[in-house]
């Protein structure tokens, strides 16, 4: 690749991720608030924060997870919270024993208590295993939020609180994701502060 093109590349990358970052400022932050709400609600309750999704939406609900048990920006006391993708044994003998669809489910039948927050992430909004998971925590009480890009999906129509980036592009609706799982980590720290 020529250096023309390079710069080319970086510079179509960087607008359309601004753009969608503009346009994800514009939409209305009430779900966002919402779901930060729950998680206070359930961590002030003793609850904890399950997360869930498939590949980066798997890393993104790790990262998230982090943010929570350690900390974003402030010292305060550790949140309970888990990512349900980053135990291999765990997905790998539920996966081989019962279908890579029950791989979040089995463990929100194993984790999951009334009050508790599901927080399942899926940039289309129709990944099988994560609506199993989303199934799962609504029949055992947890109160489910979902985030989604594209139209949603059946996360969308599923979820308690939905918080949604209707982005076409898989890498935009990830990079908002990432942002608004900041926000939402700072908005659940200064409530606990």
């Amino acid at each position: 690749m020529d250096p023309g093109a390079r710069a080319a590349l970086y510079e179509r990358v960087f607008a359309a991720a601004v753009a969608a970052h503009e346009r994800a400022r514009r939409r209305d932050t009430a779900p966002l608030f919402e779901a930060a709400a729950a998680i206070v609600k359930a961590v002030k309750a003793g609850g904890k924060v399950l997360v869930f999704g498939n590949g980066g939406s798997a890393a993104d609900a790790q990262h998230v997870a982090a943010e929570l048990v350690g900390r974003l920006e402030r010292e305060r006391g550790a949140i309970a919270a888990v990512a349900l993708s980053s135990d291999s044994s765990i997905l790998t003998a539920v996966a081989n024993d019962y279908g890579f669809e029950r791989v979040f489910a089995r463990q929100i039948e194993a984790l999951g208590r009334r009050g508790d927050v599901a927080l399942a992430i899926s940039t289309s909004g129709g990944s099988g295993n994560v609506l199993a998971g989303v199934a799962a925590a609504r029949a055992a009480g947890l109160v489910v939020v979902g985030l989604s890009g594209r139209d949603g999906g059946g996360l969308g129509r599923e979820a308690d609180i939905h918080v949604n980036v209707p982005e076409q592009d898989t890498a935009r609706v990830q990079e908002v994701h990432r942002t608004l799982l900041h926000v939402l980590c700072e908005l659940v720290e200064q409530e606990l502060m």
